[in-house]
């Protein structure tokens, strides 16, 4: 976590592909991972660190585009960023102290479930078949069904801490509850851009991250969504979504191996492996 040096390209480069396509609706921290590890640039026990500070600036200029230009209602808005940043702040404050096969394992588990529901929202593509709620027409949630959107926003914040993403369960979950699809992507984009900073600051302050890829991501992420929302707006990602949902479940299954060889004394794979020589 002390390492300084200046940011690599190719870590630049990562930051600025994720992040257009996550503001086009693909989701970052699953393939962010994916990448990191496959050219081993952080132990695993950094990678939540490193993925909530490096996308915390790119995810905030998401949010500031995406509320002027889409309709929701404020009490919805309000209250699903007031407890997802809160849950952030709870998860980022536990996960900080995990030892590192107990990261690998719970970061495993999360993109395995991320893929679950990546896999959900394709199937709605492909099959034409509401496996994945569609949502209504609402511009928000009132009475229970606003208890139930803060509640599971307070768990997801603190879940993103782990990695899982906050985008796929939060749409299932509003879209469920009849909320419209335009009116989530404001929501879930401004929880983001509130959670990940708090988040980011707990992580920060037990120095549980890497500075030179955490600032990379920040420098290719930034000019990536201004040319996602403003010049490139939509484009055909079924095929893109389904090799995220595979690139998800393998990197997922192999942080599970990896904790479990980790819990057992035995040499971690991929970049966890480097992890014993750069401990925090």
């Amino acid at each position: 976590a002390t390492e300084v040096r200046a940011p690599e390209g190719e870590a630049v480069g990562i930051g600025a592909l994720t992040m257009f396509f996550d503001t086009l609706g693909i989701g970052a921290f699953a393939t962010t991972t994916a990448l990191l590890r496959l050219r081993r640039m952080v132990p695993d026990h950094l990678l939540p660190g490193t993925l909530n500070v490096g996308l915390t600036l790119p995810s905030i200029l998401q949010s500031f585009i995406y509320m002027t230009i889409l309709p929701v209602e404020m009490t919805t808005l309000v209250s699903v960023v007031v407890a997802a940043t809160l849950g952030a702040w709870l998860g980022a404050g536990v996960v900080a102290h995990w030892p590192r096969p107990r990261v690998q394992g719970a970061m495993g588990m999360a993109l395995m479930v991320a893929s679950l529901f990546m896999l959900l929202t394709l199937a709605n593509e492909l099959l034409g078949k509401t496996l994945l709620p569609v949502g209504g027409e609402a511009l928000g949630v009132h009475g229970l069904s606003l208890v139930v959107a803060v509640l599971a926003s307070f768990g997801l914040g603190a879940l993103m801490t782990l990695g899982i993403g906050f985008y796929a369960p939060s749409m299932i979950l509003l879209s469920f509850l009849g909320m419209s699809p335009k009116a989530i992507f404001p929501v879930m984009m401004t929880a983001c851009a509130f959670l990940m900073p708090v988040g980011s600051l707990r992580f920060i302050r037990e120095r549980c991250y890497s500075p030179r890829v955490g600032l990379a991501l920040t420098l290719g992420g930034l000019p990536a969504v201004l040319l996602a929302a403003y010049l490139v707006k939509e484009m055909p990602l079924t095929v893109l979504r389904g090799v995220v949902v595979l690139v998800t479940l393998v990197t997922g299954a192999s942080l599970w191996r990896a904790s479990k060889a980790g819990s057992g004394g035995k040499a971690t794979e991929g970049a966890g492996a480097e992890a014993a020589t750069m401990e925090p």
